[in-house]
């Protein structure tokens, strides 16, 4: 018996859908129920399934799985429905190897990053994935072993190989900035941190400002000068929030205390920062470079029987999402990392969609006052 069959991808007049509907038959249409039963992942025992598979078992043309595929807006929902219960049962995955040879684009950023285990690096690292999945891209992560020429340029043919569309480099230290600005690639390049002036393909939160943001807050409390707890030097970051924490100073024609003894971001070098800073001094306003040291140095004090903030006031930066838990709650400056993802990945698609040398402003800070700030003791 003859089965109609209606023209390919019709039209609906009425709900402007696109649809290619099972036929309306006198008898029921034949499907591959060989692929229909067939373990997930594989079609006859044999091959991993195929988008013809696919097609077969939810009774639609292959040009409509590639458009439910391909998210078209205007597919009936029970078709959408059959051919995603398609794609589940034979467990179908795309090809992206194919897809990239057709399209010339593989729809992944390579990101490069050393330092994962520091709360900012691994922030950003976040702030980028979630804002490029909201773009519809994917990520593929190298990190750097050590910041060296040749490790940076072994990460780099890394996520080149993987045919990515553009390249991120999260840049903390400023020898890895060196080496990043001296690459040569065929992809666009966007640094994250590494150029904190808003300068083309780069995007960054103004380190400068919140510094200046925590000074100031101790200096408005009545504190005639803050000591500074500072970062590594070879940090960018810790390079610029020092900065702006003796720019403050200046402005406000406060002194500029010694640096208390360099940390490494990690709650114990506050600690021990803080216990040689008591040994020869006690001010009573610190600004600490991250809310780790700024741990460490709470338990210093403690130790040392000075009160938070009765005795000394204290402020970090970076906001953890412990600060708030600290004892006392801590003072600090927040960073929107999420902002930031946000504004490299809107680099990256402005310049793959052609535009030349486009910028971003810089990710503004923001004060959160907490406990651990207060007037000086009188």
């Amino acid at each position: 018996m003859r089965v109609k069959t209606p023209p390919f991808a019709q039209r609906d007049r009425f709900t402007g859908t696109y649809d290619a509907p099972m036929p309306e038959p006198e008898v029921a249409p034949t499907v591959n129920t060989s692929a229909a039963t067939a373990a997930p992942g594989r079609v006859n025992g044999n091959n991993a399934p195929r988008m013809e598979d696919v097609a077969g078992v939810a009774g639609v043309s292959h040009q409509t799985v590639s458009r439910v595929l391909n998210d078209y807006p205007h597919i009936r929902p029970a078709t959408r429905d059959r051919v995603l219960a398609a794609i589940e049962e034979l467990g179908y995955r795309r090809n992206i190897a194919a897809r990239t040879l057709v399209t010339r684009r593989s729809g992944t950023i390579g990101v490069i990053t050393a330092d994962m285990s520091h709360f900012g690096p691994a922030s950003i690292m976040l702030g980028l994935e979630s804002a490029s999945r909201a773009a519809g891209y994917s990520l593929s992560l190298e990190g750097l072993p050590e910041i060296s020429a040749a490790s940076l340029r072994t990460a780099v043919d890394r996520v080149l190989d993987q045919a990515v569309e553009a390249v991120v480099i999260i840049v903390a230290h400023q020898a890895a900035l060196a080496l990043a600005q001296s690459l040569h690639i065929t992809v666009p390049l966007v640094l994250v941190e590494g150029v904190l002036s808003a300068t083309p393909l780069t995007a960054g939160v103004d380190q400068i400002a919140g510094a200046r943001l925590a000074t100031n807050h101790l200096l408005d409390l009545g504190h005639r000068s803050v000591v500074h707890l500072p970062g590594p030097g070879d940090w960018l970051e810790a390079a610029a929030r020092r900065e702006g924490w003796t720019i403050a100073l200046e402005e406000r024609g406060c002194p500029v205390p010694a640096l208390m003894v360099e940390g490494d971001w990690t709650s114990r070098s506050g600690y021990e920062s803080g216990v040689a800073m008591l040994g020869e001094s006690r001010p009573t306003a610190v600004f600490a470079a991250n809310d780790q040291m700024a741990l460490g140095l709470l338990r210093a004090l403690h130790e040392a029987g000075l009160r938070v903030p009765e005795d000394v006031s204290l402020v970090g930066f970076d906001d953890l999402p412990e600060s708030g838990f600290f004892t006392p709650p801590l003072t600090t400056v927040r960073q929107d990392f999420r902002e930031l993802g946000r504004r490299a990945m809107a680099l990256v698609l402005r310049v793959l969609a052609g535009e030349l040398n486009p910028s971003e402003p810089l990710v503004e800070p923001l004060l959160i006052v907490r406990s651990s700030t207060a007037v000086p003791p009188s």
